[in-house]
């Protein structure tokens, strides 16, 4: 090939645009347009007016912070390398939360306690744009588990960092939790309780109901269908068919009462989150002792292993991995779910949630529904992360036995 044809394809190639990168780019190009980047109320309830990100800004800042994300979004656009593109969506993500932090002090009237500066479209709609090109680099370079779970915690630092210097102070959604620093921590606690709390009693119970239904192989179908069909009942319909029973417990039963057992609040939510979380945890360790290989089992009994040693020596070791895949599948749900509680009196996070729809305030919606999202993010990273450092080791461990 001629060394000019080698030029122009080599040129060709490194101009050639990316896939998702076209999208990401659009999105900017286009939110950047169209959306406000910051919303400005004269209160909490009332209707916002839009503010473009060139009038949220100071004149020469907003200038600046527009080219930047033009080049973000053009080096995006391009199939440059992963590193440069895992760089370019964390700077992108830095500069927006900086930038937005700086729209609600530049926005907020002085002297002005009632006034409320929050994100508009355009700073979500490019949150979500460079959070993809950011997950998709990461999936491209392969991080290993604890990358990621490195890469989690430096994110956290960097929100902490912000916080901590007042970088958001003047944003709406700070004011709201300076209004309710007490409560948010109070629910918080609550909120934790409730998806960690029943998540430990799922293990307690599904873990050795699997074990029974893996071994008693007649049983097996029973159970898991009842579980099943427990899992199809909508969340506030479980809410409220448990209301009856329990406030009767509570009533009639001594000492139930004492114990907080009612027909609405914490009880209820708790039963509920534990009974949508039994099956994930039942099949993923039926699932997981069924996977050992016949041979292994085969050699542990040569060696004169008894069934009890077998279990708690070779299975369940084996079976780990799966076993873990359930309790992430049911943390990551029941913190979600956990919401729902607020409604029936549970507390948690669902109780801004909910307050801030009964009195149309979209911050106090966000102060529930914020935390929630940032919990489930990562409890899923961290158990991501130990599934697949704990398949490592069981790969290993099936060769040594090999």
């Amino acid at each position: 090939m001629p060394a000019h044809g080698a030029s122009a394809l080599a040129t060709g190639s490194r101009f050639r645009p990316d896939k998702l990168g076209v999208v990401v780019a659009a999105i900017v190009v286009l939110s950047l347009a169209l959306q406000p980047f910051a919303l400005v109320r004269a209160n909490r309830i009332v209707p916002a007016n839009g503010e473009m990100i060139w009038s949220a800004l100071p004149q020469g800042q907003a200038w600046g912070v527009i080219a930047a994300l033009l080049l973000a979004a053009f080096i995006l656009f391009l199939a440059v390398p992963v590193r440069l593109r895992l760089a370019v969506s964390i700077a992108a993500l830095a500069l927006l939360a900086v930038a937005v932090g700086r729209a609600g002090t530049y926005l907020t009237p002085a002297d002005n306690n009632y006034a409320r500066i929050s994100p508009g479209g355009s700073f979500y709609l490019m949150l979500f744009a460079f959070s993809i090109a950011l997950a998709d680099a990461t999936v491209r370079l392969r991080l290993s588990p604890l990358q990621r779970v490195g890469f989690l915690l430096l994110a956290i630092a960097a929100i902490g960092l912000l916080l901590l210097c007042g970088g958001w102070s003047d944003l709406s959604l700070l004011k709201e939790y300076h209004n309710r620093a007490a409560a948010f921590w109070s629910e918080g606690r609550t909120h934790v309780a409730l998806a960690f709390g029943s998540l430990a009693a799922a293990g307690i119970v599904g873990i050795p109901l699997g074990i029974v239904c893996f071994r008693v192989s007649g049983i097996r179908a029973a159970i898991l269908n009842t579980l099943n069909i427990v899992q199809t009942i909508p969340s506030m319909a479980l809410f409220g068919l448990l209301i009856a029973p329990l406030a009767w417990i509570g009533t009639h039963v001594p000492g139930a009462s004492a114990l907080g057992i009612a027909g609405i609040g914490f009880a209820p939510a708790f039963v509920a989150l534990f009974a949508y979380s039994l099956l994930p945890v039942v099949s993923n360790t039926v699932a997981g002792l069924d996977g050992v290989p016949l041979a292994v089992r085969d050699a542990a009994r040569g060696m004169g292993m008894t069934s009890r040693q077998l279990l708690f020596s070779i299975e369940l070791p084996l079976a780990f991995p799966v076993i873990l895949t359930g309790i992430r599948i049911v943390l990551v749900q029941n913190i979600g779910l956990a919401v729902i509680a607020g409604l029936i009196g549970g507390g948690g996070y669902g109780t801004f949630v909910f307050q801030g729809i009964s009195q149309t305030a979209t911050d106090l919606v966000l102060l529930g529904a914020m935390p929630v999202v940032g919990m489930a993010f990562a409890a899923a990273i961290l158990l991501d992360a130990a599934v697949e450092l704990s398949q490592s080791q069981d790969r290993s461990r099936k060769r040594r036995m090999a």
